[in-house]
């Protein structure tokens, strides 16, 4: 943990320029677990500096040469395996069972599928005019990370700018360093040269707009919600850098009356709590057919009763707390709306789970009798709280899935296949989960709308951090 107070630059563990620190604190106890070094302009100085001398070798490596680093990193990637996930257990509280299943894992899920996409692209082509396109690394990235999916994220950011040939800086939440300081001694111990990654703690407004702005910073990705997602594009305008985003999401789930409604309404309301409701691409908007609504709330009553709640340190099938206080005090803010708004509290509400005091634990929250005018229904909660809306046509249900300002993921459970494939053609979104389809390493991520652009993962991904180049004359 003593690294925790440094920053990772040039390949060694410096001290800070700034003094300012913050404490962490796991959420499950509200007790301190370390303290974090917040970093300022002159910090982002020196990463940016040390990243652009960097990239004049290592952008002139060999795919070869990286897919060996890379094949390094995966190897210790899994001998660190345990500790990233005890690490976003207690600093985010995701129980550990799902730290390792999920969090941990996807660190090494993404490493593979960015791995095998290298291996496939074509850095050097012909064109029919004759020409020669090339593509090459775009240069010095700066990227930011949000607290939710901490190692799902630094993953789908740093590991295709290390593929491709770019050197970067992270700044990852300041919420959850522990994860990424964790990263940052993979990375060392996997033999990238001095200057390629570099690790800088610290807060958006000061960090992230100090890298965002920065003239030699030539790409920014960032994760994390609209609002902060269009203070890092107008702050990286004046240099005209490329700008790729992942942000919000209000995820329509549309059900069937064909569909298995135990098992689909029974999955759907796991999904939305899944990761204490605090993922952007969570299935929130349950649109259920008229002709099966009342059965459909039954199930999804009874699943949302099951929803266990728990000690993240403990194995198991349940959901932790919500990442602090702020977000507790958010999601309790928006079920009070709701209430005041005229939903019905089908499960869950206000106030902390029977017989937990202390930690920032939400009871799992579904709401009926709701409308898609509703502010619960529109704006994006971020914590274990599903509302559910009828709908009576086909026609009604895209209608009610696309009126929204976000466009992550659509989730569809029917068991008409064709219509899968009309209704999920209609559906403005990124990515459409068919009858608890999920996302699989190396497929692209991102959304329509205000939920980004560009996408994440395999191919796609790499393509974010090249530049093409046109050779004229040589054909």
């Amino acid at each position: 943990m003593e690294n925790l107070s440094k920053f990772y630059i040039d390949g060694v563990w410096s001290q800070p320029n700034s003094g300012a620190t913050m404490p962490v604190l796991n959420p499950a106890t509200e007790r301190q677990v370390g303290v974090v070094a917040l970093g300022n302009a002159a910090d982002v100085d020196a990463a940016v500096a040390a990243a652009s001398r960097a990239f004049t070798s290592y952008s002139q490596t060999t795919k070869a040469e990286r897919l060996v680093f890379l094949g390094r990193l995966l190897k210790v990637t899994e001998a660190r395996f345990e500790d990233l996930a005890q690490a976003m257990s207690m600093e985010m509280g995701a129980p550990i069972s799902m730290a390792r299943d999920a969090h941990a894992d996807a660190a090494v899920g993404h490493l593979q599928g960015f791995i095998e996409a290298l291996g496939q692209l074509q850095e050097r082509g012909s064109l029919t005019s004759g020409d020669i396109q090339l593509r090459e690394p775009i240069g010095v990235c700066g990227l930011i990370t949000p607290w939710n999916w901490p190692m799902n994220q630094i993953a789908l950011k740093v590991i295709p700018a290390l593929a491709t040939g770019c050197t970067c800086v992270l700044k990852p939440s300041e919420h959850t360093p522990i994860s990424a300081m964790i990263y940052a001694e993979i990375i060392h111990e996997a033999g990238f040269p001095a200057g390629v990654f570099n690790l800088v703690q610290g807060d958006g407004h000061t960090v992230g707009a100090a890298m965002s702005r920065h003239c030699d910073i030539q790409m920014m990705s960032f994760t994390g919600s609209t609002r902060a997602g269009t203070a890092v594009t107008r702050d990286a305008a004046d240099t005209v850098k490329r700008v790729t985003l992942e942000l919000g999401g209000k995820s329509p789930n549309l059900v069937f009356a064909d569909c298995d409604l135990q098992d689909r309404v029974t999955a759907s309301v796991g999904e939305c709590m899944y990761n204490t409701g605090q993922s952007c691409d969570a299935p929130t908007r349950l649109l259920v057919e008229r002709s099966c609504y009342d059965v459909a709330v039954e199930i999804a009553k009874r699943a949302a009763d099951a929803t266990l709640v728990g000690d993240p340190t403990q194995e198991g099938d349940h959901i932790g707390p919500l990442f602090d206080r702020i977000q507790f005090d958010r999601v309790q803010a928006m079920i009070a709306v709701g209430i005041d708004e005229g939903a019905t509290v089908l499960a869950g509400g206000l106030g902390k789970p029977e017989g937990i005091t202390d930690g920032w634990f939400v009871k799992p929250t579904v709401f009926t009798d709701v409308s898609n005018s509703m502010r619960i229904a529109r704006e994006e909660i971020f914590g274990p709280v599903l509302v559910i809306i009828p709908f009576d046509t086909e026609e009604e249900a895209i209608e009610i899935a696309n009126d929204t300002p976000y466009g992550l993921a659509a989730y569809l459970q029917t068991g008409d296949p064709v219509r899968a494939e009309r209704v999920a053609a209609c559906l403005r979104a990124g990515a459409v989960h068919i009858n608890g389809g999920g996302f699989n390493y190396g497929s692209p991520f991102g959304g329509y709308k205000q939920s980004g652009n560009g996408r994440e993962g395999g191919m796609m991904g790499l393509e974010d951090y090249l530049e093409t180049k046109t050779l004229h004359g040589l054909g």
